[in-house]
């Protein structure tokens, strides 16, 4: 297979459903029955066809052959824990926790249940909940050394997190304001030895950007090196003063001839980035966390929003969340490459609570459109495009969206949203937000004529998923997630007629920097 690969709007690949596991039924219905020799026997077998595809890095598969397994011989603590382990793999962290205590309940003794739940708590933002957990392990294995350090990292963890709540009442200046006041005081100048690209200044002293400094920068992130305080300062600066004259909710409208490009999720993946620049020019990732060149994506992709106001758009997502960014990577990075004040003003920059975008074709008419196509009024294909999915209730409008108040609001992560396969709305295979069924995107696309949802926020083993009746599409940008997943990355393609085109690409080669090297808490020793 090529490296970069395309399909029309209605594939018939596997890319076509999600990858994702099944529910748990087998939690309420079954029971530690005695189990014959045969069962063992069975059990065994598929639990070790189920390590096999998970080394092949095959997880829903694995999913599948472990709940066989259990289905067996539900009193065998190893299989619920490596089925725990590959929901993880997936993100089903709801899923992997349910599994991790029922391996508890089976066995009080199994240290590597406590040890897969405690990771699954740090994967939540609930640092607190893994303490106990981490201590658990150490209590039945006090020589392992690995786990004392997780231990320790994720009390501190914690005992940061309650320092910061402690002094959270105590009013601090807008970081905007306060990085605009140093730059007026002399105390964020260029360094006098900088060698490396320059910004331009107008005749006042105010900086500019060019598309040459934005090439010349990104050869200069390469090259393992970074810019000035001041110059990332700037960056984030020209970016913000772009994103604050934009509402909630942002219309792009293509003219006959254009196209728009959709990236899902980046995390810090750089070198990934930049070969999707290759084949796209700007994207509008979930940027943040997770790979270790967040700093360098975070950068590159304002930069081009300040350069192209009007024609790059960045949709916020969950991992712009300040709990996010101190658990999984870019709290540490951002003050170890940039300072205190950098990581300040980095989260304030787009300001969104919630950010998404509608996109609506122009005068060329469609050829692809059925009678189970939703348009709009206009009789147009339009796509709404968000990072997590749809909403708690029903009845939410464009026009209420549009209006949502989101200037100094941190995005949360108990609203996040999932696409299920049930119908209705239901618990989270991530273990926080709501997952939303078929039904629920087609109310809401019929309510505000919307030919389908863009999201992304999860990993799908092709790039993609075209889910609900052709609704619901996902798209994730990140090939082979943190260096283990062994996913493909994708992006989609829109045309002026509203018709969208799916291409995959691979993982590209990248420095030897684990993900989540500045990771807080034991998460970056997973990563080993």
């Amino acid at each position: 297979m090529s490296d970069s690969s395309s399909s029309s709007s209605t594939p018939s690949s596997p890319a076509s459903s999600a990858p994702t596991s099944l529910p748990s039924p087998e939690m309420q219905t079954l029971s530690l029955k005695d189990v014959t020799d045969k069962d063992r026997e069975r059990a065994a077998k598929l639990k070790a066809e189920a390590n096999k595809a998970f080394v092949g890095h095959h997880f829903a598969e694995a999913v599948k052959l472990y709940t066989q397994a259990i289905e067996l011989n539900p009193g065998d603590a190893t299989i619920w824990c490596n089925r725990a382990a590959a929901r993880t793999k997936l993100e089903e962290y709801g899923f992997a926790l349910a599994d991790a205590s029922k391996a508890v309940q089976v066995d009080p003794k199994y240290a590597k249940a406590y040890y897969r739940r405690a990771t699954c708590y740090l994967q939540i933002a609930k640092p607190q909940l893994a303490v106990a957990d981490f201590k658990k392990v150490v209590a039945l294995e006090p020589k392992n050394e690995l786990v004392k350090s997780q231990l320790t990292a994720t009390q501190k963890l914690v005992r940061k997190i309650e320092f910061e709540k402690a002094i959270e009442l105590e009013e601090e200046k807008n970081p905007v304001e306060r990085c605009l006041e140093i730059i007026a005081e002399g105390g964020c100048d260029v360094e006098s030895d900088y060698a490396g690209p320059k910004l331009n200044t107008t005749e006042d002293g105010k900086y500019t950007i060019t598309h040459a400094f934005i090439l010349k920068m990104i050869d200069w992130f390469k090259q393992g090196k970074k810019l000035p305080r001041r110059y990332a300062w700037e960056i984030v600066l020209g970016a913000h003063a772009n994103f604050v004259k934009e509402d909630s909710l942002v219309n792009l409208d293509l003219e006959d001839g254009e196209t728009c490009d959709v990236i899902g999720d980046v995390h810090g993946q750089f070198y990934d980035l930049l070969h999707l620049y290759s084949l796209t020019g700007p994207p509008r990732p979930d940027h943040l966390d997770r790979g270790s060149w967040s700093i360098e994506v975070i950068l590159t992709a304002f930069a081009y929003k300040w350069l192209y106001p009007t024609r790059m758009f960045l949709n916020r997502g969950n991992h712009e969340a300040k709990e996010m960014n101190r658990t999984y990577g870019f709290e540490g990075e951002a003050k170890h490459k940039h300072g205190d004040q950098t990581y300040k003003v980095r989260p304030r920059s787009p300001n969104i609570a919630i950010r998404t975008c509608l996109h609506n074709n122009g005068t060329k008419q469609s050829t692809d459109i059925t009678a189970k196509t939703i348009l709009s009024p206009e009789k147009r294909k339009r796509y709404f495009i968000v990072h997590g999915g749809l909403f708690s209730k029903d009845g939410v409008t464009l026009d209420e969206i549009r209006k949502i108040p989101r200037i100094g609001k941190q995005p949360g992560q108990e609203g996040l949203m999932y696409p299920q396969e049930a119908p209705g709305r239901g618990p989270s295979k991530r273990g926080v937000g709501i997952a939303f069924g078929p039904d629920v995107t087609k109310r809401w696309c019929e309510l505000n004529g919307v030919t389908g949802i863009i999201r992304s926020h999860e990993v799908r083993e092709n790039g993609y998923a075209v889910e609900h009746d052709g609704l619901c599409i996902t798209v994730f940008s990140a090939p082979n997630y943190v260096d283990q997943v062994g996913n493909k990355g994708a992006y989609i393609r829109i045309d002026a007629a509203g018709d969208l085109r799916y291409h995959q690409f691979e993982a590209q080669p990248h420095p030897p920097l684990k993900p989540m090297a500045y990771a807080m808490g034991g998460l970056s020793n997973l990563m080993m």
